[in-house]
């Protein structure tokens, strides 16, 4: 997934209204998905509530949600900024039947990915809406269920894998690793780390929607950081990109014999939520940890054995 250059976007958002609207009513008119992607990446830099703060990885979920919708609505007769008000419903239900078309994979698309899809569509509208273009919310009561299985079953954390697998890392694919399973940063946050962030047993981290939060460090990590010189003139520890990153790791899982149990970085952040919870019994001082605004997400990250309270309940 490409986004749109950045000019393309700027240039939207410096139009008068009355530009800016036709521009968008035109689109929506003749159902042009580029011109659309750029008003809803517009909006969501410059008029919604994060505002140039929000991630690209939500611009790119957004952009390939708006080019999905887009030509689905045209396919099936529903007039972008006139919709009937159970088009919303009638999308979400074609998601839910639709064929997932993965490698691999038979069945339906996940119960995540229609949510995806449906958060793209429904910022396609607000998108239109501060455009000046329509007053549709077509997706205003579509419901969309939640996923029966938890995200900790479907995902769950690393465990034993990490030290087998830092075996096999070379020194700064291993500080990389122990950044996210054992110091609990998402790979972004980790791959931003810079000399000047690290005061002692503590990191600085410029965290998720420009949240900056301190992270104590382990003697392991202090460790692996410390024989570290940077990789770029401005103090930073690595320079390598997301996939850069990712295939360096995945080599190693492999190399390690656990390529078959590779779910990606987000697995061992969960590592080390499960960890620090098992040490505190804690959601709240784990939330503070990982950066979670709220501890209802902190408990998606946290494996909890199934009899974590015999010991409690024992003399009921």
């Amino acid at each position: 997934m490409t986004l749109v250059r950045s000019n393309d976007t700027l240039a939207l958002t410096n139009l008068t209204d009355q530009a800016l609207r036709v521009r968008a009513v035109e689109a929506a008119s003749t159902y042009d998905v580029e011109t659309l992607v750029q008003v809803t990446q517009a909006y969501m830099t410059s008029g919604s509530r994060k505002g140039a703060r929000t991630s690209l990885k939500t611009l790119a979920a957004y952009s390939l949600a708006v080019r999905d919708y887009v030509p689905w609505a045209q396919r099936h007769g529903v007039t972008l900024l006139h919709p009937g008000r159970r088009d919303g419903g009638r999308y979400v239900a074609q998601l839910q039947t639709r064929p997932s078309n993965g490698r691999g994979r038979t069945g339906t698309l996940s119960a995540s990915t229609v949510a995806q899809y449906v958060a793209g569509a429904r910022a396609l509208y607000r998108a239109l809406r501060w455009a000046g273009a329509t007053e549709a919310q077509p997706f205003e009561d579509a419901h969309v269920p939640p996923d029966p299985t938890p995200g900790i079953v479907k995902n769950p954390p690393y465990l034993s894998e990490v030290d087998d697998v830092l075996a096999h890392c070379e020194p700064r694919l291993a500080a990389l690793l122990l950044l996210c399973a054992h110091a609990g940063l998402r790979v972004s946050e980790a791959l931003s780390v810079r000399t000047a962030d690290i005061h002692g047993t503590q990191l600085t981290v410029q965290g998720k929607g420009g949240k900056v939060r301190r992270v104590p460090l382990g003697r392991r990590v202090r460790a692996a950081l410390s024989g570290l010189s940077p990789a770029r003139a401005d103090g930073s520890l690595f320079d390598w990109s997301y996939h850069q990153a990712k295939y360096r790791m995945s080599l190693a899982f492999r190399t390690a014999g656990h390529g078959h149990v590779w779910r990606g970085f987000h697995a061992a952040r969960k590592h080390s939520g499960t960890r620090l919870y098992r040490a505190t019994k804690d959601f709240t001082r784990v939330g503070l940890f990982l950066g979670h605004s709220s501890v209802d997400t902190t408990r998606r990250y946290v494996a909890v054995a199934e009899n974590d309270v015999q010991n409690e309940v024992e003399d009921f």
